[in-house]
């Protein structure tokens, strides 16, 4: 797919307000061909000849032009809607569905720089190719229609007007090239802006907890310069523009000035010599301006947009699906299979059959030189086991938990499941022997049961109600509709969403089941049921906590300190860290004097 094929595509495919926006554009431009021969005959014909009569009639008819224009433009500017709105949703529906295989296909989540794309170059897009077809279309009616006025004036003048005109548009069009590059430079910086920036919001509380907020703060900066250069090359051309526009628009009329005495000779009147300036300072030199403007910047910026758009919203050809999922087949219309579970890759040790859990001497860092998150971590969870991870809000207990599920790899150290290194399990397998449930819970487009059964293969009915049960979603289930309904993500809460993401991993194949926050936006109850129905569950079970009351009700309690790490039972702990003893001292209220 190319930039002019879709381009074409965009125009041919809604004739009909093609057809409407040729033909309301002769009104719009009326004025365009009336203006300079009702000047000369107004002038000429009516007051020149002592007939004001005859002069207020052709004004009146210029009036009546100009009447005409604002009912065109009101027209055009409805049918110029009519081919770019389709070409938006197209655009959009084109870039979502090419970033959503992208992120489904690569195991990675969705490129950052899509947010720029879709929230601002699809809408400079849309904005641009309505600008273009615009000024295009309002140059080359008003370019006729000063032609043919000219002609019908006096035809010896009209190279004074076209000579220059077309030195002007080679001028302009020669530097096209220029303009392309230097817009499609400033839009990849404006990217990667766009694409640090989200990168630091999304980690202010690793770079905070980290100290390196110099370093990311230099980064971004180096962007933003980027930006800036490109943005004050861009500006440099404008002076090209300018230029173009003096040679094509205004040189005529000192052409028109200077040859006015051998026009006069030549049989030339008054009315003729102020019609043509007419023509070319009231039509031709606006006409041209808005083409050098509108194709300058918005037809580069259409050009250079949908390159990117084109190249970034492709669709990708089949890959690994995502970290967090297991390998399944699709459905047409692009869900998983709820009914099929992929096999191992074959490659690689076997997926292990228990959830110990390992780290040994394992050591995490955001990036080279900074201060690690954690440091020398020792930690050995046994098959069965339920462990709470606690620790004040940026500790790393986040990143601990994505060490043990192998979305993050340690600087130093080893993380095994089962006596198996994480990083020699390929994504398939290692999405059969652990499941992590993150803080935002994701819930696709599809059928519930088509969510609740997306890591678990092929659960009957009688497992898949169990696990509703369990997790307290039976009212949640009911009100949608059964297990048949289509989900709108978009009309789920918080809580609702973590319900299903919550059942979903509880009928999962995987004994090691991580927990970073995913019962956040539950009551306490809820929270407490759904906890308890996994402590129950067959498998080892590791709770980042975002109550403490998840502390008192694991085994076992993690307790994160800096990069130093210590664990116990509740009672140990009281005993022996004074950080979880401050914590527990927050959570529990002082008992009153005197009871």
């Amino acid at each position: 797919m190319t930039v002019p094929g879709v381009l074409r595509a965009a125009l041919v495919r809604r004739p009909r307000h093609l057809v409407r926006l040729f033909l309301w554009s002769f009104a719009e431009t009326a004025p365009s061909f009336v203006s300079g021969l009702a000047i000369a005959h107004a002038l000429d014909d009516g007051f020149a000849a002592g007939r004001p009569s005859v002069g207020l009639g052709w004004l009146c008819i210029l009036a009546g032009a100009w009447i005409a224009a604002a009912v065109g433009a009101r027209q055009t500017l409805m049918s110029i809607a009519g081919i770019v709105e389709p070409f938006r949703d197209d655009l959009l529906g084109y870039v979502v569905a090419g970033t959503l295989h992208r992120a489904a296909g690569s195991g990675r989540g969705p490129d950052t720089a899509a947010v720029a794309r879709l929230n601002r170059q699809v809408e400079l897009a849309r904005d641009s190719f309505a600008a273009v077809i615009a000024v295009v279309r309002s140059f080359v009616f008003s370019v006729t229609g000063v032609v043919l006025g000219v002609l019908s004036l006096m035809g010896s003048i009209l190279p004074l007007v076209l000579l220059p005109l077309v030195g002007g548009l080679a001028l302009f069009l020669m530097s096209l090239p220029a303009m392309a590059a230097r817009q499609r430079r400033a839009i990849l910086a404006e990217e990667g802006t766009a694409s640090a920036l989200a990168t630091m919001v999304d980690g202010l509380r690793d770079v905070r907890a980290c100290g390196a907020e110099g370093r990311v703060a230099a980064r971004v900066g180096r962007t933003v310069d980027e930006q800036a250069r490109a943005a004050t090359g861009l500006a440099r051309l404008t002076a090209v523009r300018t230029l173009s526009l003096a040679v094509g628009g205004w040189l005529p009329i000192l052409l028109v000035l200077a040859a006015t005495p051998s026009l006069v000779r030549a049989g030339a009147t008054a009315g003729v010599v102020l019609g043509t300036l007419t023509y070319i300072a009231q039509s031709l030199t606006p006409a041209l301006g808005s083409l050098v403007q509108g194709v300058g910047v918005n037809g580069v910026r259409l050009t250079v947009a949908l390159e990117r758009i084109l190249s970034t919203g492709a669709r990708p050809s089949p890959a690994a699906p995502g970290e967090h999922g297991p390998s399944s087949p699709r459905t047409p219309g692009g869900r998983p299979a709820p009914g099929n579970a992929t096999a191992p890759s074959g490659h690689g040790p076997r997926p292990p059959r228990e959830g110990l859990l390992r780290m040994r001497g394992v050591t995490f860092a955001y990036g080279l030189g900074a201060e690690p998150v954690v440091e020398g971590l020792d930690l050995t969870v046994r098959d069965g086991e339920h462990l709470a991870v606690v620790g004040p809000s940026g500790i790393g207990k986040s990143t601990v938990a994505a060490l043990a599920a192998g979305v993050l790899r340690p600087k130093e150290g080893r993380v095994l499941i089962g006596g198996v290194p994480v990083d020699a399990l390929d994504r398939g397998a290692l999405s059969r022997v652990r499941v992590l449930i993150p803080q935002e819970a994701y819930v696709f487009r599809g059928t519930l049961e088509e969510n609740l059964a997306y890591l678990a293969g092929t659960p009957g009915r009688r497992e898949m109600d169990a696990a509703v049960e369990a997790l307290g979603m039976t009212g949640l289930a009911a009100r949608l509709g059964g297990y048949a309904a289509e989900i709108d993500p978009g009309t789920l809460s918080s809580g609702e969403r973590q319900l299903v993401a919550l059942t979903r991993a509880y009928l999962s194949p995987a004994r090691l089941v991580l927990l970073d926050e995913a019962t956040c936006h539950l009551d306490p109850a809820a929270e407490a049921r759904a906890e308890e129905a996994f402590a129950r569950r067959d498998g080892t079970l590791i709770v980042v906590a975002h109550r403490l009351t998840s502390a008192l009700r694991a085994r076992r309690i993690l307790v994160m300190d800096g990069s130093r790490a210590v664990s116990g039972t509740h009672s140990e702990l009281v005993t022996a860290s004074p950080l979880y003893r401050d914590l527990m001292g927050h959570w529990e209220a002082p008992a009153p004097a005197g009871v």
